[in-house]
């Protein structure tokens, strides 16, 4: 199977073929896999060299200009380097882009913490009117990704990883997928945990909904599914920040008592390089490290 970043090359090299209004602007990272579209279309493929501010400041004028530029580095680079660029060229002069990022919160781990970005989503909720997608599987990446060329002036952010679920879901933007309904409570697995969450939840009685899209926060599907359940209790299962949703959890419960835990990335750093998997079980994200702390929460 191939990667979602490598799934993200091609099918943009396909639009940027087919829509002449689409354009590609890269800061050297991932330009080698984008040669033969730059080659076709030397005036929407753009690199910027290593400049991320010039990066997001590029798109902003791009978007000014008509064009639907589509932006990608690593997480960190595109969004917490050049974020006054997001919040100013972009936000403020409210013209739209595509940001999209590899790398997620630590699939570079051999790269320090320099090339980790746990913290991308919250940083984008300081802003307005973005749309986060978070595929867990190469199909639905492409799915968000042609959503996204295609949302007029929008501004997006479709954040890829190496992490991946076994099987795709089908995607409706804005919407969170029912998988399972169950008493105990709901489990809310965000893009590429789905598969730790279905077995850490294995022979448990709880509602799992599924989210590839989390702004906008699909607060009504939320409040639905834990009417439903037995027990009034969610547990957030996200792949960056711990809590970083709790807000718009918080506030899609706000009408009947409840109990909301928040799994993530943890905020203090961990200090040592290792693999990604060893990133995942050193934050608790693993199925086991999910198991013992959802059955401690619902009681189960």
């Amino acid at each position: 199977m191939d990667t979602m970043r490598e799934r993200f090359s091609a099918v943009t090299t396909e639009l940027l073929d087919a829509d002449p209004r689409l354009a590609v602007v890269l800061a050297v990272i991932s330009g080698d896999r984008f040669k033969d579209a730059a080659r076709a279309h030397p005036d929407r493929v753009i690199d910027v060299g290593i400049r991320e501010q010039l990066l997001v400041g590029a798109a902003g004028g791009l978007a000014l200009a008509g064009l639907r530029p589509i932006v990608h580095t690593f997480a960190s680079f595109l969004v917490e380097r050049p974020f006054e660029q997001v919040k100013l060229d972009l936000g403020h002069q409210g013209v739209g882009a595509v940001l999209v990022s590899a790398g997620a919160s630590y699939d570079i781990a051999a790269g320090g913490r320099t090339h980790q970005a746990p913290g991308d989503v919250a940083l984008l909720d300081t802003l307005d009117g973005w749309t986060v997608h978070v595929p867990g599987h190469p199909d639905e990446a492409e799915a968000l990704l042609r959503h996204a060329a295609a949302d007029g002036d929008s501004r997006v952010y479709v954040r890829l990883s190496d992490q991946s679920n076994a099987a795709a879901r089908p995607v409706s933007p804005g919407r969170f997928e029912v998988l399972r309904e169950g008493r105990d409570g709901v489990v809310l697995a965000v893009g590429p945990m789905l598969d730790a969450v279905l077995e850490a939840t294995s022979g448990r009685d709880v509602t799992v909904l599924y989210a590839s899209t989390v702004r906008p926060f699909d607060a009504a599907t939320v409040r639905e599914a834990t009417a439903r359940a037995g027990a009034p209790d969610l547990v957030l299962v996200e792949p960056y920040l711990a809590g970083t949703s709790a807000a718009h959890a918080e506030e899609a419960l706000i009408d009947f008592p409840h109990r909301v835990l928040s799994l993530g990335t943890r905020r203090e750093e961990l200090r040592h390089y290792g693999s990604r998997q060893e990133h995942i079980a050193g934050h608790g994200l693993d199925a086991a490290g999910l198991r013992r702390r959802i059955d401690a929460f619902l009681r189960v």
